[in-house]
């Protein structure tokens, strides 16, 4: 700007610059640097209406409206003091005495030393542009009180859905408040059975395939709960201020859905009671038309011809008259082809009854069903008159009673039935009059009682006449008591017909109280039982026969029981050898009571059977037989199996489990290899013998529990005791009654008897059948010399019969052979020097592991080789220190 003044001041064309500002198209002005008004372009002149000179110095004021002056002023002073530019609006005057608005600007010019050494300003017209934002401003003011103020819920939400603002109905509709919905989406509210509706009407609706639509859905409220409401949604088109955003005007129409929902339970029950009372309702139109005398009326003699319709038929009539439900009801005569042809003309009479008379009408007639099925149908309806007397429409309903008609013939086929099974079976049906004493019976009651055409059987003096004199006092007095305590009534009496027949008869009796609770009739039924009585004292004296011979073959029965219990009733044990049935012996004294029990044995010999007889022989029969190995338990977990865990007691211990013990609660557990429980176990194992109960792993409550326990092993306890390994209480507590299994080779006359029960058991199993036992093997059998275990000839029988192709069972001699060389480990040592015997023992066990090139368990280890459990040979070999890798070397 100073280099400008500076080039005019050059030019000395000031003239000139005066004509430039007074023809530009603004208002212009300079001030000195106070502030003191020193020019005025022509523009600025005309519009006030001042001169020059008027408006020099502080004259200018005087065209500021006076409310905006003191603001303009402050301003303007505080650029004079801070030396900067500034801007205020304010309303100007014109000429005319009209204020207008405008921008007043100002600028300092400062001199080389930088001090202000003149004010230019320009004062802008801003009139339409006010009057503009002041129309705006109001059509907001008036959206924003609509949008406030509106009956119905308004929310506004961008193009992606997200709220952006909603007035107080909506957010009082959804529980939500303006804040909060802002976090929301559209769909967050929408139940979840209408989002992907609601947001496909969306995105169309953002497309520009619709303007707007309407959807009726389910708000989920903020506190949970659900509302029925109708949106009506629309695109507001964007500004270059505003952009584009949907409009969703909203209203709560919960109770509208509630009350169509009512509507329509009410109109499904009321069709579901149709369909139960098959009963269904119609409504007829009656036109006017003319008559015979051509006057103008209703005319009902031409009813068959006038083709009425129905205006309404429920879902049932179309049911009763099998029709298909159609957009409109049936025509008239489509009703008609259904009635049968000789109902029609009488319905038709009662329905020109009703209309002549304007009275209410009933009628029955039969439907014929294209598939040539009949129903019966009752009819009730009833005339609509108008003002004018005349009848407008029939209403009424229309009943399937066809069941009810077959339910009355079968009633009557029924009571003729009953005629007929009365006759049968000799039963008269009688009724007793209290009031009148009247007596009537049934046709049978004529044969039994002997009535002639000639008596008077109408009184009950009659039928204590034809009663036998020593029963009649009986009777009356029964009967008596039975009307006076208003109870049933039985009695059995004989009958003396004219001809001195006597007929045992037994007759009862049931009370119908009036409406008063007094007795108005006795109805009951009179049987004869002669035949019955003779059949009875017939059939006692052969009951008498028959308890003699049951008592007889009873007390032989029960002699015969016991002598095959003791010779074969023991599940598999098989034998008759001295030996096993001193086992026996002991296990029928032991078996019903609870005494604990000690089986001993070398392994194979069938202890478990021994204990599984001792347990269905006893009182305990009918509870569990829970078996324990207790070998084949691992040391970490036996406490855990034998007596549970309670919850998160170790690691992946995810819920309670029952010990054995408790699943055994009330009926046997059985210690398999007992010998082989760790000290600690066997503490508490003594623990449940002493006081019968026990706490689970993890657990402080103490469990109660009624066991017998029967332990097994093969073991020398007595030994392990000395040892230290078995603890001498718990060796007495289970050693109460011990029972010594033979090893097989101490039995050798119960192994033909064994061969023939595994020949016949593997047999069946396998589905095949042998005649007979081929000699050679059984001589084979008998000269064999077996060991202990029984388990050998029971493996070398199965073998056999799966090979077997003929009907002659036989055995490979050479199977026995190679069997013989097994070595075992024996199982009761005889009394021989310790180290000798654990030199021996050791010299066994490295025999079998050099074998099985150091494998202990599976069919080809060591323990197989051995018939011991490989838990048992584990613990020997790290007894007696045997390297087992020294032995899968070599």
């Amino acid at each position: 700007m100073a280099s400008l003044r500076h080039g005019f001041e050059e030019s000395g064309d000031v003239q000139d610059i005066r004509l430039v500002v007074d023809t530009i198209p603004t208002l212009a002005w300079s001030a000195g640097p106070d502030g003191s008004a020193e020019f005025h372009n022509q523009r600025w002149l005309d519009y006030t209406g001042l001169s020059a000179k008027q408006a020099l110095g502080s004259g200018w004021q005087v065209a500021i409206h006076p409310d905006d002056l003191p603001r303009i002023l402050e301003t303007f002073r505080e650029a004079l003091n801070s030396g900067k530019p500034y801007e205020v609006e304010g309303r100007f005057r014109r000429f005319d005495g009209e204020f207008r608005w405008f921008l007043f600007r100002g600028s300092p010019l400062r001199d080389q030393s930088g001090n202000v050494a003149k004010w230019y300003g320009t004062n802008t017209d801003l009139e339409e542009r006010k009057r503009a934002e002041d129309a705006l401003r109001k059509s907001e003011e008036r959206w924003r009180s609509v949008f406030e103020n509106s009956a119905i819920g308004v929310a506004l939400t961008d193009h992606n859905g997200r709220f952006l603002t909603a007035n107080h109905v909506f957010q009082a509709m959804v529980g939500y408040t303006e804040e909060e919905l802002r976090a929301l989406h559209i769909l967050d509210l929408t139940h979840e059975d209408y989002r992907q509706a609601n947001w496909a009407l969306i995105t169309e609706l953002m497309e520009g395939k619709r303007r707007q639509f309407q959807i009726e859905k389910k708000h989920r409220r903020k506190d949970g709960s659900l509302i029925w409401v109708s949106n009506n949604v629309s695109l507001v088109p964007g500004t270059e201020r505003v952009p584009r955003f949907i409009m969703a005007l909203s209203e709560d129409i919960t109770q509208r859905k509630r009350s169509e929902e009512a509507l329509q339970r009410s109109e499904g029950y009321l069709a579901e009671a149709q369909k139960l009372t098959h009963t269904g309702s119609w409504t007829v139109q009656v036109p006017r038309m003319e008559n015979t005398q051509g006057e103008v009326g209703q005319e009902v003699a031409v009813l068959p011809r006038l083709g009425w319709d129905a205006s309404y038929w429920s879902k049932e009539m179309y049911r009763i008259f099998g029709l298909d439900p159609g957009p409109t009801p049936p025509s008239y005569m489509e009703v008609v082809r259904r009635l049968h042809p000789e109902d029609a003309r009488d319905n038709t009479s009662v329905v020109e009854q009703a209309i002549r008379d304007r009275t209410d009408f009933e009628s029955d007639y039969r439907l014929l069903l294209p598939n040539g099925v009949a129903k019966y149908i009752h009819v009730v309806g009833h005339p609509v008159v108008n003002a004018s007397g005349d009848v407008i429409e029939l209403v009424g309903t229309a009943m399937d009673v066809t069941e009810r008609k077959r339910a009355e013939d079968a009633l009557r086929s029924s009571e003729a039935s009953l005629l007929d099974a009365q006759r049968l079976t000799r039963t008269c049906s009688w009724r007793h009059e209290v009031l009148s004493g009247k007596v009537t019976v049934s046709p049978e009651g004529l044969l039994m009682f002997g009535i002639g055409p000639e008596d008077d059987a109408s009184s009950t003096a009659f039928y204590s006449s034809r009663m036998h004199p020593k029963d009649r006092p009986e009777v009356e007095q029964a009967y008596a008591a039975a009307l006076l305590g208003k109870t049933d009534f039985a009695a059995n009496f004989r009958i003396v017909l004219p001809d001195g027949t006597i007929k045992n008869t037994r007759s009862i009796g049931h009370p119908i109280l009036d409406e008063r609770g007094a007795v108005a009739e006795f109805v009951g039924a009179s049987i004869d039982v002669t035949e019955h009585h003779r059949a009875r004292a017939d059939l006692e004296k052969a009951f008498e026969e028959i308890k003699h011979l049951k008592d007889q073959l009873h007390d032989e029965n029960v002699v015969l029981r016991e002598q095959i219990d003791e010779a074969f009733m023991f599940e598999e044990i098989v034998g008759t050898s001295s030996g096993l049935q001193e086992v026996l012996s002991r296990l029928i004294k032991v078996a019903p009571t609870d005494s604990s029990v000690l089986v001993s044995g070398e392994t194979g010999t069938g202890k478990e059977l021994v204990a599984r007889a001792i347990h269905k022989r006893s009182r305990r029969s009918q509870r569990a037989f829970v078996s324990v190995n207790c070998a084949a338990l691992a040391p970490s977990l036996i406490s855990s199996e034998l007596f549970g865990h309670e919850k998160g007691a170790f690691t992946g211990a995810t819920q309670r489990r029952l010990g054995r013990f408790e699943l055994a609660n009330g009926g046997t557990i059985f210690l398999d290899e007992v010998g082989e429980l760790p000290l600690d176990t066997q503490v508490a194992l003594l623990r449940v013998l002493q006081e019968r109960e026990f706490e689970r792993v993890g657990g402080t409550q103490p469990v109660k529990i009624d066991v017998r326990v029967i332990a097994a092993t093969n073991r020398d306890l007595e030994a392990a005791v000395a040892d230290g390994t078995f603890r001498p209480d718990l060796y007495y507590r289970l050693n109460v009654f011990p029972i010594q299994v033979p090893p097989l080779r101490e039995r050798q006359g119960d192994v033909l008897m064994l061969l023939e029960y595994f020949v016949d058991r593997f047999a069946q199993k396998m589905g095949k059948h042998f005649k007979k036992i081929d000699k050679r093997t059984v001589e084979l059998f008998r000269s064999y010399p077996w060991p202990g275990n029984i388990r050998e000839l029971q493996n070398v029988v199965e073998r056999s019969v799966i090979v077997s192709s003929s009907d002659v069972f036989s055995v490979d001699a050479a199977w026995l052979s190679r069997d013989s060389r097994r070595v075992s480990l024996p199982q009761q040592p005889k009394p021989v020097d310790a180290d000798e015997d654990a030199s021996r023992e050791r010299q066994i066990i490295e025999d079998a592991l050099a074998g099985s090139r150091g494998r202990v368990s599976g069919p080809d280890g060591a323990a197989a080789r051995l018939q011991v459990p490989p838990s048992t040979l584990e613990n020997r070999i790290k007894k007696l220190r045997i390297r087992k890798s020294h032995f899968k070397l070599s």
